[in-house]
């Protein structure tokens, strides 16, 4: 026969002595109830036996007994308190991996099995873990976009890198199409990928800085030549960055021309940002 449900609180079974979840409950003849031991010590402090609640006084002290209905009640209120909550129902919404087993409304996938080739929820999932035919099997977090990192010959997880053809390949791949060739695991070879970029962007930042250097530089020199315009061409020449460090600043290296031409200032000043300086008069001063 199926249990009734409760659908009261462990408030309604508090005693009114301790103010606890009742222990051993008994009922006295004026229907109120309280803990056994509760209601011992509150009378064996009294010189009458009154009801602690209502006030209501015996002329004979009543024979406790505990009221074993009650005391049911109040155990599996208890247990139903201590017991964890169920799961909540992750059902899955928008942008989620849905689980491969689930019929009806599927619940959200929390790992996708590699050897299964499947995803599956919470529930599903628990053979994996509980079942020793599933020990073997590699789970992973699951992914809407998982098929991309999968090989597409042998729908694999793509494990592996071949040095060789400069490509990710499956365990399937290793033994068909590619035997003999110089192979590293995945995770490995992106370890050395990922510090050879960073040797990379480190030389890109000091190149970068090197180049602002010369520029503000070049700048100075500029700004000179338009406070200074009695300055000569040897001074202004020489105050200027050599071939090695223009080579640093423009795309392509310029000719060398003595003097300078005014095509050639106009170059150099667009390509150090310094478009606001009278180009033809610094020219005509200079030279």
């Amino acid at each position: 026969m199926a249990e009734a449900q409760l659908f009261v609180s462990q408030d309604e079974f508090t005693c009114s002595v301790c103010l606890d979840t009742m222990t051993d409950p008994v009922t006295i003849p004026c229907g109120h109830n309280f803990c056994l031991k509760c209601l011992t010590d509150y009378w064996n402090q009294s010189q009458v036996c009154s009801c602690p609640q209502c006030r209501q006084t015996f002329m004979l002290r009543p024979e406790l007994k505990r009221n074993n209905l009650l005391n049911e009640v109040i155990k599996k209120l208890k247990k139903k308190a201590l017991s964890p909550p169920p799961p909540p129902k992750n059902y899955a919404g928008p942008g989620d991996v849905e689980c491969d087993f689930c019929t009806g409304k599927k619940f959200r996938a929390v790992k996708f099995c590699l050897t299964c080739m499947a995803s599956y929820c919470q529930t599903h999932l628990k053979p994996h873990y509980e079942g020793d035919a599933w020990k073997g099997h590699k789970l992973v977090d699951p992914d809407r976009n998982l098929k991309e990192k999968l090989c597409e010959k042998h729908q694999k997880s793509l494990e592996i890198f071949c040095k060789t053809d400069e490509m990710c390949i499956c365990m399937m791949c290793v033994v068909t199409g590619h035997k003999n060739h110089e192979m590293v695991e995945l995770e490995t070879e992106r370890e050395n990928k990922g510090k050879q970029l960073g040797v990379t962007l480190s030389d890109i930042k000091r190149g970068l800085e090197e180049r602002e250097k010369t520029l503000k530089e070049t700048r100075r020199t500029m700004e000179e030549m338009k406070t200074i315009p009695g300055r000569s061409h040897l001074a202004l020449m020489t105050s200027l960055p050599g071939p090695s460090q223009w080579k640093k600043i423009l795309p392509a290296p310029a000719p060398v021309m003595s003097p300078p031409g005014l095509n050639q200032w106009q170059m150099i000043l667009s390509q150090t940002h310094m478009t606001s300086l009278p180009v033809s008069s610094m020219y005509q001063s200079c030279c």
